[in-house]
């Protein structure tokens, strides 16, 4: 074979492998979803060692910072609550993920979370919540689970 030729195809196999681990890659948009599903549907605290920083800042008022404390929220979840993932966006190290929460109170919560990730981690946490409203006045539902 010609040493031009050998030289292309290694180039190919290199540009291709290169372009395949690319796709492969976890995403910021990516690592909260599994940790947000894995915390709340599945309730696995293994998740929490797996995405969250030990060194979490929370500003949530009602909630201290670390990821330890995401430990007793898992145990403290009553037996009826659900947690139903909605849209995501996703922008350099900030993600922000609706969803729906209910069995915590007497009305479900739609909320935003918003989280900033820093090497491959959730290092921080912002949320808006409010009581969802049902009928709305445009008729329009305060939540819609994304359709698959």
């Amino acid at each position: 074979m010609k040493p031009v030729k050998t030289l292309l195809i290694a180039a190919s196999l290199v540009a291709a492998f290169a372009s395949a681990s690319a796709f492969a890659q976890t995403t910021n948009k990516d690592i909260v979803v599994a940790g947000m599903k894995g915390l709340f549907i599945t309730r696995d605290a293994s998740v929490i060692d797996k995405y969250w920083s030990p060194s979490y800042i929370q500003h949530n008022p009602a909630v201290p910072n670390g990821a330890e404390v995401l430990r007793g929220w898992i145990k403290s979840l009553p037996p009826d609550f659900k947690y139903e993932p909605g849209m995501v966006v996703a922008e350099g190290d900030l993600v922000m993920m609706h969803g729906r929460y209910s069995g915590m109170g007497p009305k479900p919560m739609v909320g935003v979370d918003i989280f900033r990730l820093y090497g491959g981690k959730i290092v921080e946490h912002w949320d808006v919540l409010q009581q969802e409203v049902t009928p709305t006045a445009s008729g329009n539902p305060m939540f819609t689970p994304p359709a698959n």
